[in-house]
């Protein structure tokens, strides 16, 4: 089911499944994904008795896309999956995060843990962890690189754009197992891509981050689960452990063969792990 959800600032897109009287569990994208990215978790978990929710969170393909840097600052994203889990009509959530979308689940973790039941993290660490490591660790300045070049005025759009998108496919296809990503999902974020300003937006997600005001160095107490495919090219896996170590009832998985996309890679195991994480009390 595709619906908007009218929030104070922006217009949510909004892809659903199964029960609205059950358990929801609300996915959170990153880049340059959008809802389509949960496809195969949004079937699994209606199926297995649970209401399964992805937003295409502000900036990405049918939600609002503010013009202004400044509209994209983690406060702001946190503030509209804040908005989002109340209009959802639901005690509390179970939120699963990847990438960016990972950030912004850890931050409502850190500052609003009454809305969450529990937490699942895929590929992001803890943003503590990440900010000491893009200081200290060499390795992880160079994967980060392009995070630099985001800063840069119109000249990542225009590569991003150039050749029909072949930069930011090369991106997802290259990173990933080979024919993890069909022609058809192809087709799916092309059309996203697509969309009158989310380029833009969406790389400016990274140029906000330089105005967060918000403490990213506070623990979770939510129960969290944290996947972590050690074949990621961009975020190096010494960074996992200490992340989980940011929580004080968390479970790390490491897949060994899994990238970035081990959702799309492993959506099993993945699946049926969160399920097993959700069983316990």
């Amino acid at each position: 089911m595709l619906q908007y959800y009218r929030l104070k600032d922006v217009t949510l897109h909004v892809a659903s499944a199964g029960n609205a009287n059950h358990q929801t569990l609300l996915f959170l994208h990153g880049f340059p994904e959008h809802w389509y990215g949960w496809q195969k978790q949004l079937s699994f978990f209606a199926d297995h008795g649970f209401y399964a929710v992805a937003p295409d969170q502000r900036g990405y393909n049918l939600s609002s896309k503010p013009e202004a840097v400044e509209e994209y600052t983690l406060e702001k994203l946190m503030g509209d999956m804040l908005e989002l889990i109340g209009q959802l009509g639901t005690e509390n959530v179970v939120l699963v995060g990847h990438d960016w979308g990972g950030v912004v689940a850890w931050a409502l973790a850190m500052h609003h843990p009454e809305v969450l039941h529990k937490l699942v993290i895929l590929n992001i660490p803890h943003p503590a962890i990440m900010l000491h490591h893009l200081k200290t660790n060499p390795k992880q300045m160079l994967r980060s690189w392009y995070a630099g070049f985001f800063q840069v005025p119109v000249l990542p759009e225009k590569a991003a754009e150039a050749l029909d998108f072949k930069l930011l496919t090369q991106a997802i296809t290259g990173t990933a197992k080979p024919n993890t990503f069909s022609e058809a999902d192809l087709v799916a974020y092309h059309e996203a891509w697509r969309q009158p300003g989310a380029i833009t937006s969406m790389i400016n997600w990274y140029r906000a981050f330089k105005y967060n005001q918000l403490d990213l160095q506070k623990g979770v107490a939510v129960p969290t689960l944290m996947f972590w495919g050690k074949k990621d090219v961009a975020l190096g896996a010494e960074m996992a452990e200490p992340s989980i170590a940011k929580c004080s009832n968390g479970e790390l998985i490491f897949l060994e063969d899994a990238s970035h996309w081990l959702h799309h890679e492993e959506p099993d195991q993945v699946n049926q792990a969160i399920l097993s994480f959700l069983d316990k009390l």
